[in-house]
């Protein structure tokens, strides 16, 4: 077993070389705007998931998916030769769900945004339903006598 350390060490470096024979290498027509997101390698360092992304509709990302999978072998290769491991990882393309899960929150921020937009014009011309200031206080004792009838305030018990 190896450690995680290496294990992402790994990752790091087939991401930037898989990054890099598809910008350089590999001439498919098919493979459109990609962008290698992550990588991911396994502890025993046997198989590695190559997380990606492709700018366009999903005709396009059907057609670099395709791409990709038919350039497995010389990714493969080239991620042998510029890593030096004693056994070359199997890479497997995973399409990264990041763009969508990006857009489904943007989408629910602008609802957000809309409803708050909507309670704050809902409230502009609002009144409160009793009196502005619905906290009692204490009542001045210069302004009305007590309840019993008396205007002397009791001062602690009294005293015989």
């Amino acid at each position: 077993m190896t450690d995680n350390a290496r294990a992402r060490k790994l990752a790091d470096r087939i991401q930037v070389v898989v990054a890099e024979t598809l910008d350089r290498r590999i001439k498919d027509p098919r493979l459109g705007f990609v962008t290698i997101t992550d990588a991911r390698v396994t502890g025993d360092l046997r198989e590695a998931t190559v997380f990606y992304t492709v700018y366009g509709d999903d005709e396009e990302r059907a057609a670099s998916a395709a791409a990709l999978e038919s350039a497995k072998g010389v990714l493969r290769t080239e991620v042998g030769r510029q890593t030096g491991v004693r056994f070359t990882p199997s890479l497997a393309f995973v399409p990264d769900a990041l763009p969508d899960n990006a857009r489904t929150i943007e989408d629910l921020l602008d609802k957000a945004r809309a409803k708050d937009a909507e309670v704050r014009q809902v409230s502009t011309g609002a009144k409160y339903a009793g009196e502005a200031d619905p906290y009692r206080k204490p009542e001045d004792e210069d302004d009305e006598p007590e309840a019993d009838g008396s205007s002397e305030k009791n001062e602690g018990p009294a005293s015989a």
